[in-house]
């Protein structure tokens, strides 16, 4: 009930703006009438001086101020069709998957950019991919050399490492090439303290446990990105060298009540490297006056060692326990993809994609354990394993105009086969048809109504073949090789408002009907792997809204607000009964992403105030959403992390710089996770204990430096 109340509450704080401009919707007082957005049914245009009041240091930080839009780097998954994003560079999407579409614009001065432009339909050539509304920025093309620095220093309330960071990009023009290269780096930590106690289902104390985590991560990166003409044809290259380190050590004081049981310490540590590299080569020409043709080719690779020691000492001192766990995984995806825009007929436009991928993942598991008489191997059923994947995919797809009314339909099929050795040797072969249809009624500008069908295929995540171990819940998380995709047909009706120099109100509803649910399934008693558990559904509606506050009082300030609330059904493979469907995500986060997918309610809203004559901003985020429960065979988890304060001030009085102060969760408010375990399948047989983690982070104080020359 008090999740539900602060929802509650957090929502009606987000209407009371929309109520208050309900009335007089087209004035915006902002005082900016040479340098509002300008906009037709489907193309709204922002220029560079429209975001001068946010002072902007770079392209990312206005394509975030960008009224009624929400970034989306692309889902992480193989393939390039849906890893691309929302975000197009002077017309073209950046030929990259692990070098994110923000990280790209971060790297770009705001003095380069001559405009953005947010697409809301088929306008030009631009392949939007399944996109509704894309932004495209377009930079200058005679820029002279400029650099973009950063620099900043993070300290967690919670312990006294000093966590510093940066980065630098040059942006310049060499033998007509644009270049824009860059280099980055940061040491971040942060410290959970508190208790992970058993209780048993009377609420008696079974185990007293007090945890401390300490996680310190290093990463460090380099990027290229090139774009000129040879001839009539455009080429671009796009690359990216990653390493990523991370350190973590738990500290577990456990004492159980039981008085024939002595207490004991648990010290867990994991150590992992990362090392990843990305190339993407894409070449575009006019083959025709009415045809354009576009080719892509991507690699990427990323390699990662892991080892976790678990080390259990009596009261004494003395080890009674030795586990240590020795990993690799091996990552490599290989893409190329043509694409075709043909123009010949008024009104249409004609387009035709073909993708082909492969992809490989290799695990590799060593694990031995050590209760006294010496190192023994511990077999892990599916942790050495090989998968790979040949998929085919290809769309045509036709865009007609006519009037206020702009329709895409399309038809795409795509074709894998997916191949196991190793702990498990399977062959699979996957076909599945993928049409769609989209609706847009424009009947003037500033307003757009949308209506989306389209039968969608998911992308199986490679690690959900392969087992690996979970020491702090001293437990196996299984690999499942017999794991298919789901599909999901989409039904999504939008309807949208644009009012004034930034006011926008979006509604959306929408109904999602999911084949072969991908959750997780029950392989025994006590031990379930991701898999398919049948057939559900998922339904909800969402409200985005950006609205200038003057009318309350508050010049030159405005409000944006995400918020969602869906619900879902599916029959539970343990119980039988209906019940929602299990999240994604089963951890805890600070930085909590809005597009979660499976809890039932997020709410977002985004308060900032420019104090333009003064140089100065402040604002603030805040973000709350549903508990998240994810269902195993025997036991129940849920998440809450409370409600998460962001605030920040911000300047650029001095010396050129523009100087952040941030804060990380303002509140710092406890997290917890309880886990309800049954003696038996869950809900089918009695509860056995409940465990009750409840730690904190701590808030983090974010000080940074931006300037450019």
């Amino acid at each position: 009930m008090l999740i539900k109340a602060r929802a509650i509450l957090l929502l009606a704080a987000m209407t009371c703006p929309l109520l208050a401009v309900a009335d007089h919707p087209a004035e915006d007082s902002h005082e900016h009438a040479a340098e509002k957005s300008t906009s037709t049914a489907l193309l709204v245009d922002y220029p560079a001086r429209f975001f001068d009041r946010y002072q902007p240091n770079s392209a990312l930080d206005m394509v975030n101020e960008l009224p009624g839009f929400q970034l989306d780097d692309g889902a992480d998954v193989r393939g390039f069709t849906n890893a691309a994003g929302n975000i197009l560079i002077n017309g073209q999407r950046p030929s990259v998957k692990q070098d994110t579409p923000a990280q790209i614009l971060g790297r770009i001065p705001a003095s380069n950019v001559v405009k953005v432009e947010l697409i809301r339909g088929q306008t030009t050539s631009i392949d939007l991919q399944g996109q509704q509304v894309v932004a495209n920025v377009v930079l200058r093309q005679d820029s002279p050399a400029a650099v973009r620095w950063e620099a900043y220093v993070y300290d967690n309330t919670n312990d006294s490492v000093i966590m510093p960071g940066g980065s630098i990009s040059l942006s310049d023009q060499w033998s007509g090439i644009d270049i824009n290269v860059g280099i980055g780096g940061n040491r971040h930590a942060h410290n959970s303290i508190g208790s992970r106690n058993s209780y048993a289902p009377d609420g008696s104390l079974l185990e007293d446990r007090s945890n401390d985590l300490l996680n310190k991560h290093l990463t460090l990166s380099t990027n290229l990105n090139a774009s000129g003409w040879i001839g009539e044809t455009l080429l671009q290259v796009n690359t990216e060298v990653g390493y990523d380190e991370v350190n973590e050590w738990l500290v577990a004081d456990r004492v159980p009540q039981d008085p024939d049981a002595a207490p004991f310490n648990e010290k867990i540590v994991d150590d992992r490297a990362d090392n990843a590299f990305e190339i993407g080569i894409s070449a575009e020409r006019n083959v025709r006056k009415t045809l354009t043709a576009k080719g892509i080719v991507i690699f990427v690779t990323d390699n990662t060692d892991e080892v976790s020691t678990q080390r259990v000492l009596d009261e004494n001192g003395d080890q009674t326990l030795f586990r240590i766990s020795d990993t690799s995984t091996d990552v490599s995806e290989s893409i190329a993809r043509l694409e075709f825009d043909w123009m010949r007929f008024e009104n249409h436009q004609l387009q035709l994609n073909a993708e082909f991928a492969f992809n490989a993942l290799e695990g590799a598991l060593f694990q031995t354990v050590d209760r006294g008489d010496g190192p023994e191997v511990e077999a892990v059923p599916g942790a050495n394993t090989r998968v790979e994947e040949d998929r085919f995919d290809i769309l045509l797809a036709d865009t007609w105009r006519r009037g206020h009314v702009e329709v895409n339909i399309g038809l795409g099929a795509e074709a894998s086969t997916l191949t196991q050795t190793g702990d498990a040797d399977l062959k699979r072969d996957f076909f599945f048809v993928k049409p769609h249809a989209v609706l847009s009624y424009s009947p003037r500008a500033g307003r757009q109504t949308r209506f989306r069908l389209a039968r969608e295929v998911s992308q199986l995540d490679f690690n959900d073949f392969v087992s690996s171990t979970v020491f702090q819940d001293d437990d196996l998380a299984l690999g499942n090789p017999n794991l298919k995709p789901e599909t999901t047909w989409v039904a999504d009706l939008s309807q949208e408002r644009r009012f004034g120099d930034i006011g926008v109100v979006t509604a959306r509803l929408y109904h999602h009907w999911v084949d072969d649910v991908e959750d997780l399934l029950p392989l025994s008693a006590d031990f379930e792997a991701p898999g398919n558990i049948g057939d559900g559904r998922r339904w909800g509606i969402e409200l985005e809204t950006t609205l200038p506050l003057d009318r309350l009082g508050l010049a030159s300030s405005r409000i944006d607000v995400k918020a969602r609330w869906q619900d879902s059904s599916v029959t539970d493979p343990v119980t039988g009964d209906k019940r929602r469907l299990s999240v994604d995500s089963a951890r805890i986060q600070t930085r909590v992403p809005y597009n979660d997918v499976d809890v039932r309610y997020i709410a977002q809203a985004d308060f900032r105030q420019d104090l333009e004559s003064a140089r100065v901003s402040w604002g603030f985020s805040v973000i709350s959403r549903g508990k998240r429960r994810l269902y195993k065979v025997d036991e129940l988890d849920t998440y809450d992390e409370g409600v998460i304060v962001n605030p920040f001030v911000e300047t650029t009085r001095w010396l050129g710089l523009k100087i952040q102060l941030r804060v990380v969760d303002l509140l710092a408010q406890n997290k917890t996770r309880e886990r309800i375990i049954y003696s038996g399948q869950r809900d089918l047989s009695p509860v056995e204990r409940i465990e009750l983690t409840d730690i904190n982070r701590g808030k983090q104080f974010e000080l940074v430096f931006i300037g450019s020359f």
